[in-house]
């Protein structure tokens, strides 16, 4: 079939998406947090041609660079959608955020599609946030990483009848992350089978409860990140395909620090009140993680919070 419109040729915009961690303990497949690690992406429009694919970063060794690249497939798909042919593409990914760690990055590469898409057409045309929120969970299946990727700060997610709907919340100014990647990769798909089709009304009120205390913990009051964090949900169910995680997750959480498994894992996130606690928050990650796994194999990094989300910027030729 024959699309109506067309995307003009001669276009530039690159598209700067922050990594996400989502769930935080308790918050799951409704809370995600943004973080200042960034994929970006830069595409610009031919009128002929092939489309191309640079990759950078991670994943510069396994990505395709045909139409089969994630970014392209949901290019095209956000174009047809919305009624306009896909033109030739060239698109160049600069990878920061690991891919298989929990942080985001296939809800990273989907936003930045999706937003790059949507600054490629005419104007008029465009969608909104919300519109574009409702096609990245689409795409994704949950809107727990793409609404704080979009959005920026802490998101609050949730179904709402046939779609999705997202808050932004605006958090404590004090708070930072410090996350431990893992060498091995997991998938989102391998760790959500684990999980039960129904838990005990207890776990779930508890986990309810603690839900609810997370956000004033991390809007007002961050002394209670600790309580608020404890999850009765799903990570112990996780335990068993992420055991070094988890026992990092229990060593940190017994010496008083948040810390959480990241979206479906298997990075550790610890969430701090303040960045003064991050050296402590370092020295015992590399303890936790020095017996029987080599230090250097994993990645200690200190974020902050991401406030502003996906942003595009057009470039002129």
């Amino acid at each position: 079939m024959r699309l109506p419109y067309r995307v003009e040729p001669g276009q530039d915009v690159s598209v700067t998406v922050p990594a996400t961690s989502a769930n935080l303990g308790p918050g799951y497949d409704a809370l995600g947090l943004a973080l200042n690690l960034y994929d970006v992406l830069r595409v610009s429009t031919s009128a002929e041609g092939h489309t191309t694919v640079v990759v950078q970063g991670e994943g510069q060794n396994d990505l395709p660079r045909d139409s089969t690249h994630l970014c392209v497939e949901v290019m095209s798909t956000f174009f047809e959608t919305i009624g306009f042919a896909t033109p030739a593409l060239r698109l160049t990914a600069e990878n920061r955020i690991p891919h298989g760690r929990g942080l985001g990055s296939s809800a990273a590469a989907v936003v930045s599609a999706a937003v790059a898409a949507n600054a490629l057409l005419p104007e008029s045309a465009r969608l909104s946030n919300e519109a574009l929120l409702q096609f990245c969970a689409g795409v994704e299946g949950h809107p727990d990483n793409v609404a704080p990727a979009i959005l920026g700060s802490l998101a609050i997610s949730w179904p709402h009848q046939a779609s999705f709907a997202a808050a932004r919340v605006s958090i404590h100014p004090d708070i930072c992350v410090v996350v431990a990647i893992p060498p091995g990769q997991l998938s989102t798909a391998s760790a959500r089978g684990l999980l039960p089709d129904v838990v005990p009304h207890g776990a779930a009120a508890a986990n309810a409860g603690r839900a609810a205390l997370l956000v004033h913990a991390l809007v007002t009051d961050p002394g209670l990140l600790v309580p608020a964090t404890e999850d009765f949900l799903h990570q112990s169910y996780r335990a068993e395909v992420m055991p070094d995680s988890s026992a990092l997750v229990k060593r940190l959480r017994s010496a008083g620090f948040a810390a959480v498994i990241s979206g479906a894992g298997p990075t550790v996130a610890v969430i701090l009140r303040d960045s003064l606690e991050a050296n402590r928050v370092e020295a015992e990650i590399h303890a936790g993680i020095s017996d029987g796994v080599p230090p250097e194999f994993w990645r200690v990094l200190r974020l902050k919070v991401d406030l502003e989300g996906a942003r595009v910027e057009v470039h002129r030729r």
